[in-house]
Formats: structure tokens, sequence, C-alpha cells
């Protein structure tokens, strides 16, 4: 190849291909103009460095290809201006497309818990592995209510966030093995059904349930979400349908990576509403009220709004979004 030869021909393909990359905002012809010479371009300077290697003039070449190439993959807009449609579509339609696993989840705990408990307290033998009526009773009475009390609000708000959100996290990055998130769930309920059995044996019941009711609406709510997310990876492995199981796993993973973050927040609510509500001396239906409130507004985000969101053509797939976000739009 003669590269001088080479150059001369398509200068001025390469000088418009730099014109274009360097405006400020593009009409729809000259955005799909761009497309075409960038993609032109692109041919050019791989045949340059194939018979050439690096050089000069494909240096130069591949400078206008990168600054073309920012316009259609990052100069869209920056993100805080990305963030009302990553709560108001993205997010919410990845929630309700959970919505069934969701109460799946939330079924089998219930029903492990129940029956997990029910087995404690039906055999003398087996609550007595937790300790004598004293021990049963100093746990129910003073254990089981102090442990909301024992630090600082703002220390145990912290802890109980950080706690919760790394087993949602968990349950998502693991769910692919399909073991994890059985395994969390099974060890949930049995923690669940073991501190019920113990109060309803001393006949705490009814602190069990006030002291739980407050925070753990939202915080359980969010755990089976996460749970749905990683049995819903493991399902896109297993049966990817007529997508390949890499397509189905990237698809789903971009979709849950979305919920992962709106969890994160979830729990930071869960978390303050048990560091700072649930230990307070307040009526019952004042704490359990806003329990109730933050649930339900949680509730109402994922299935009125996702439902909104999802009919409206979101998936929650996080590529969807950057291609909305990073489209070249004409002035």
């Amino acid at each position: 190849m003669d590269l001088d030869a080479y150059s001369a021909a398509h200068r001025d393909e390469w000088t418009r291909l730099d014109a274009l990359a360097s405006k400020r905002s593009l009409s729809g012809a000259e955005a799909d103009e761009l497309i075409d010479r960038y993609q032109a371009g692109a041919t050019q300077l791989s045949a340059i460095k194939t018979t050439a290697g690096s050089t000069v003039h494909g240096d130069r070449l591949s400078v206008s290809l990168s600054k073309a190439r920012l316009r259609f993959t990052s100069a869209g807009s920056n993100v805080l201006s990305q963030l009302p449609r990553f709560f108001v579509l993205q997010l919410p339609a990845a929630l309700y497309r959970l919505r069934w696993l969701t109460l799946a989840v939330a079924l089998a705990t219930i029903v492990v818990a129940g029956l997990w408990a029910a087995w404690i307290l039906g055999d003398p033998q087996v609550l007595a592995n937790f300790g004598n009526d004293e021990d049963l009773k100093r746990y129910a009475t003073e254990d089981f209510i102090d442990y909301y009390s024992e630090n600082p609000a703002a220390s145990f708000a912290g802890q109980v966030w950080t706690n919760n959100a790394w087993i949602a996290a968990q349950c998502i990055a693991f769910g692919i093995t399909g073991i994890w998130v059985p395994y969390v769930i099974l060890q949930n309920a049995q923690g669940i059904g073991t501190s019920a059995a113990v109060l309803f044996s001393v006949g705490e019941g009814d602190t069990f349930f006030l002291y739980i009711a407050p925070h753990g609406m939202l915080e359980l709510t969010a755990i089976f979400v996460a749970a749905a997310g990683g049995l819903r990876i493991f399902w896109a492995w297993v049966s990817p349908g007529t997508r390949t199981r890499g397509q189905a796993l990237a698809e789903d993973a971009r979709a849950l990576f979305a919920v992962a973050i709106g969890l994160v927040l979830v729990l930071f609510v869960s978390g303050i509403i048990e560091g700072f509500v649930t230990p307070q001396p307040w009526p019952w239906p004042v704490k359990i009220g806003i329990g109730a409130a933050a649930l339900g507004a949680f509730l109402f985000y994922m299935l009125v709004v996702g439902r909104r969101a999802y009919r409206a053509g979101e998936t929650g797939d996080l590529t969807a979004f950057e291609a909305g976000a990073t489209r070249i739009y004409a002035s």
C-alpha cells in the first residue's frame, strides 16, 4: 500500500469525520452521516495498521475516530441527568419483573418459619436446647428487646443496614449457583422461626410481632426481592429461552444491578426505622404504622410505578438506559 496516496484519497472523508465529531450539536442527517463515516474510518484504520503498523496518518485517524466514538458512547448526558430516568423508569421496571418470584420467596419463608417454630414448640426436648425456663423468659423479656437499644441508634442503624445490604448483594451475586439463595431463605426462615418459638413458649408472642413489624415489613421484603433476583439469574442460566445463555445472563444481570442499587436504598430506610423507631417507647400503632407506610410506599413503587414503566417498554436493562442516555440528539 502506498500510504501517502491512500491518505490523500481519503483525506476529505477524514476531515469531514473530524468536523462532525467536533460539532456541538448534530442534525438527524448529520448524526447518521457521522456513524457511516465512523464505520468507514474504522475499516480504513484497520487497513492502515495491518499494512503499515503505527503511522502518523493512522494515529491522526485514530484520534478522529475516538472523538466520533465519544459522540455516541458517552456524550449524551451526565450522570445527574440520568438519575430521574433510572428512578422513574428503569429501577421500578426491574423490580416489577420480580414481583411473582418475590411473592414465592415470601410465601416460602413464611411456611418454613412457621413449620420450624411449630416443630420447636411441639417438642419440649428441642425447646430445652435453647435453655431452661428462666433462660427463655430472660431472652424474651430482656435480650430480644434490648437488642434494639443496647447500642446508639445511629450506630445500630448503620450496622443493620450494612449487614442486610451485604446479604442482599450476596443473593444477587451468588444466585447463579442455584444453592446460595435457598440457603439464605432457609437460614433466614429458621432464625425467624426460632425467635418466634422461644417468645411464644413463654407467652410473649405479641412482643415478637411488635418488635419485628416496624422495620421487618420493609426489611424482609427487600431481602425477598434480592432472593428473587438471585433466582432469576439462576433461571436465566438454566432456561435462557430463545437467547443464548451468555445473552440471558448478561441481560438479566444488568437489570439486577439496578435492583441491587435500589435495595441498598430501601435497606437504608429499613435500617433507619430499626435504629430510630423500633426501640422507641411510642404507642405501637404509631411504630407499626410507620413500618406499614414504608412498606406501602415501596410496594406502590414496585407494582404501580413499575407496571407503568414496564408497559411503556422499559425492561430495567442498563444497556437500554445507557443507549437512551448517550444517543446523539438534534439541537
